[in-house]
């Protein structure tokens, strides 16, 4: 099957998306009822607050520590991996991921990819890549499919057609499936998809799946899902290639316990999923199925930028949960295709500028109100609100200033008069005497306030300094200030 063209929106026009999506109630009522439902289903796996706050603080421990030894576990993971007969392959950013799975394809004539749910693929722009060269890559996760079928990206990590209601996936199977009736009654939709999918599973040359782990010590490829289209992807077709962005490595193959006890929970409300595929290698001599050859694309495609700031690292901390989208005021209210990224919600704001550089994503960060919900729920720590503050100061600072680790795209959002203002602000308020001048001048000429004041006054009153001081008030009874 061929997919439709994508429908892509660039990051750069969140803003008249978010717009447009507001202006959608059935979009806003599905959101609505989809998060709150998978916030009561989290809560139901959490019922002992202690418990969670101290599988948290595994969880963190975990990650950081795979972090700090990142190039170190990499490699471990690689000589593990090729000594069990996987061939590992290293990718510096998409196109370069992309032709390494082309060449697989062409050195084993293969035309058709059978694919299992894989973000960093989404991330990479696979499918279209493959057709584009005469090849076709069909989704067998049943979300995934779904989403395919009308020629969209996924609004939502865990569940890629959160945003679809019965009505629209009927229409879309009736459509594109032949022989398959109009029908809302969902056990029926199930069953049309899958027996829609399952002849690709045999017919496919190569599967292409995703990887939630990967432990270096023992080279394993750890996939968790639901509903077996993973296991068939990795087992079935003669060549397996999975693809997994650089930070999923962990240290032991134990580490990996807590973490999916995390993920499953938080992500869908499971305690636990219904398959677990762990992956060490091609099928050995007297194995009667799996793969005939085995790889692996170890992706990078902006993650060592992140990786290199002390700070910014701990975005790669993420377990891709979805639990901070989940919880989040504004996505829940525009859903993900505003976004106009792989990833959108809380963990999109903080990766993808990574991953697509500032100038591409800089209004991203300011769509939050920095309640901290996103960095509350967060299985794994990741202190979402100060990253995005962060963001927004990188985006703000002179392209020009040197720093120790920049950013692409730094200064995006640089603006030199609201610069120079600030720094009259904080000018103004260092020293006594200036700020003492200044609230005087504030006081005496507020009826030369600006009406109109930027973002400001589109829907609230112009602001306008008081008649006068607090501090004149006191000096007025008598008390210092």
């Amino acid at each position: 099957m061929n997919a439709k063209p994508l429908q892509f929106v660039k990051p750069a026009d969140f803003h008249a998306r978010a717009r447009a999506a507001l202006d959608d109630p059935k979009l806003r009522q599905s959101f609505r009822g989809a998060m709150d439902f998978l916030q009561d289903k989290r809560k139901t796996q959490f019922p002992d607050g202690d418990e969670l706050e101290r599988l948290r603080d595994i969880g963190e421990a975990v990650r950081r520590h795979a972090l700090a030894r990142l190039p170190d576990l990499l490699v471990q993971l690689e000589d593990k991996l090729t000594a069990a007969g996987v061939q590992v392959h290293w990718a510096e950013d998409g196109e370069q991921a992309n032709a390494i799975i082309h060449a697989i394809a062409e050195r084993n004539r293969a035309t058709r990819f059978i694919k299992g749910k894989s973000m960093a693929s989404e991330e990479i722009e696979l499918n279209h890549y493959l057709e584009a060269r005469g090849m076709t890559c069909l989704e067998s996760d049943m979300g995934e499919y779904i989403v395919q079928l009308a020629g969209e990206k996924p609004s939502h990590i865990v569940m890629p057609a959160i945003h679809k209601t019965k009505a629209d996936i009927a229409g879309l199977f009736a459509e594109h499936i032949p022989d398959a009736p109009y029908t809302e009654d969902v056990d029926s939709l199930i069953q049309t998809g899958r027996r829609a999918l399952r002849q690709a599973f045999v017919d496919a040359d190569i599967g292409l799946s995703g990887v939630n782990f990967a432990a270096a010590d023992t080279g394993t490829l750890w996939l968790v899902e639901n509903e077996g289209n993973g296991r068939l992807t990795t087992s079935v077709p003669d060549v397996h290639i999975a693809i997994m962005g650089m930070e999923k490595v962990v240290a032991k193959l134990e580490h990996i316990v807590p973490l999916t006890s995390l993920l499953t929970r938080s992500a869908t409300g499971q305690a636990i999923t219904t398959y677990f595929n762990l992956i060490s290698g091609p099928r050995r001599a007297g194995e009667k199925d799996g793969p005939r050859e085995v790889h692996l694309v170890l992706l990078d495609n902006g993650r060592s930028q992140a990786y290199a700031d002390e700070q910014l690292r701990a975005t790669l901390q993420c377990i891709r949960c979805g639990a901070c989208m989940n919880h989040c005021p504004v996505y829940t209210r525009i859903g993900g295709h505003a976004y106009g990224t792989t990833y959108p919600g809380p963990i999109g704001k903080i990766i993808s500028p990574h991953l697509l550089g500032l100038a591409a994503t800089a209004d991203l960060a300011t769509a939050s109100s920095l309640c901290g919900a996103c960095g509350e729920v967060c299985p794994v720590r990741i202190p979402i609100p100060q990253l995005l503050v962060r963001l927004r100061t990188e985006a703000n600072r002179n392209p020009n200033e040197e720093v120790s680790h920049p950013l692409r795209g730094q200064g995006a959002k640089f603006s030199r008069g609201e610069s120079l203002i600030w720094r009259f602000w904080s000018g103004a308020f260092a020293r006594p005497a200036s700020y003492r001048l200044f609230r005087w001048a504030a006081t005496r000429l507020r009826m030369l306030t600006p009406r109109a004041q930027l973002g400001w006054t589109q829907h609230r009153k112009p602001l306008t300094p008081a008649p006068r001081s607090l501090a004149d008030l006191l000096n007025a009874r008598g008390q210092e200030e």
